[in-house]
């Protein structure tokens, strides 16, 4: 019979490695399930600028392969492209303990274990274009803290795609790069609060783009962004504005379908936990990084959290024995 592992953790982004150097560091073997998208979404990023430690930047890439490297030389074990397709993390409603270990099953394999890490990160929201996924990392982005100071888009336009809070707060830090930016937005008034829509709207350097949505972006054959095509969606007129780079801001959507139903979430599917720590609603199970975080986003908040819960996995594995 397959051995119980100790611990597993869902997801191989900086919550997930950082998680699983410090399970492995406490000699608990762990097991990594990285996802078909192995390092996460820092991996679509091409450089790396707000990471501690690295005063020239680094390669996403790059990053999360030395983060591997360095769990995988304490003993952590990797199953890669390898996804959750089911998890039974049932507890006994009357004790609430758990008498059997979680059962997981992975590529149609069953997985048992003592305890679980979930760090399966959320993904960008994106406009669904074929030019937007072929000029990914080449002036189409996701993340202004991550990419905005890069050299291509300083003192040039740029364009940012929403109107919620999400979005304002990208146009207003761009604005300290780029030459202007236009806010494009599928409606004639912001989601955003009222705050953070007067922030925006007063901004010398901002320029709202109402009742408008991207149609193409341009230009793949140039393998660079130069613009992007608009659709107003009410008089159905087509114009183009000129830029260096296109910020896409309409949203998260965490990857915690497959835990729906057995651990707490909010109404857009961010998995609950008890703060400060990375415990959820089902003992033995504990949730860092993206799925959890719906205000910062970044690596080293979701590196900080995989940490926790390493830690808080240790400490719960240890009292289960004691």
């Amino acid at each position: 019979m397959t051995e119980i592992e100790n611990v597993v953790i869902i997801g191989s982004g900086c919550a997930g490695w950082t998680a699983a150097i410090y399970a492995a560091r406490a000699n608990l073997k762990p097991l990594v399930i990285t996802g078909t998208l192995t390092g996460g979404l820092l991996t679509t990023t091409s450089i790396v600028e707000n990471y501690p430690g690295f005063p020239e930047g680094v390669d996403g890439n790059k990053l999360m392969e030395d983060m591997k490297q360095q769990a995988e030389r304490f003993g952590a074990r990797a199953r890669f492209n390898s996804v959750v397709e089911n998890a039974d993390l049932s507890v006994d409603a009357s004790s609430g303990r758990r008498e059997q270990p979680f059962r997981l099953t992975v590529d149609g394999e069953i997985v048992e274990t003592r305890s679980a890490i979930v760090a399966v990160g959320a993904g960008h929201r994106r406009l669904g274009l074929e030019s937007e996924s072929k000029l990914e990392k080449k002036g189409v982005t996701y993340c202004a803290t991550c990419d905005g100071p890069l050299p291509v888009f300083r003192n040039k336009p740029l364009v940012v795609v929403g109107g919620g809070d999400s979005a304002c707060e990208e146009a207003i830090y761009l604005t300290r790069f780029a030459s202007k930016v236009f806010l494009v937005h599928r409606r004639d008034q912001l989601r955003a609060s009222r705050i953070m829509a007067e922030r925006l709207l007063a901004h010398p350097k901002v320029q709202p783009v109402w009742n408008s949505v991207v149609e193409d972006i341009l230009d793949v054959a140039k393998d660079e962004v130069t613009g992007v095509k608009l659709k107003n969606v009410k008089t159905r007129k087509k114009t183009e504005i000129a830029c260096a780079g296109v910020f896409v801001a309409i949203g998260h959507a965490p990857n915690t379908l497959i835990f729906k139903g057995q651990i707490e979430m909010d109404e857009t599917g961010y998995l609950q936990v008890k703060h400060p720590t990375t415990q959820t609603n089902v003992p033995g199970v504990f949730a860092c990084g993206d799925c959890v975080d719906r205000i910062y986003r970044q690596a080293i908040t979701a590196a900080g959290m995989g940490c926790a819960a390493a830690i808080d996995a240790e400490r719960y594995l240890a009292a289960q024995k004691a």
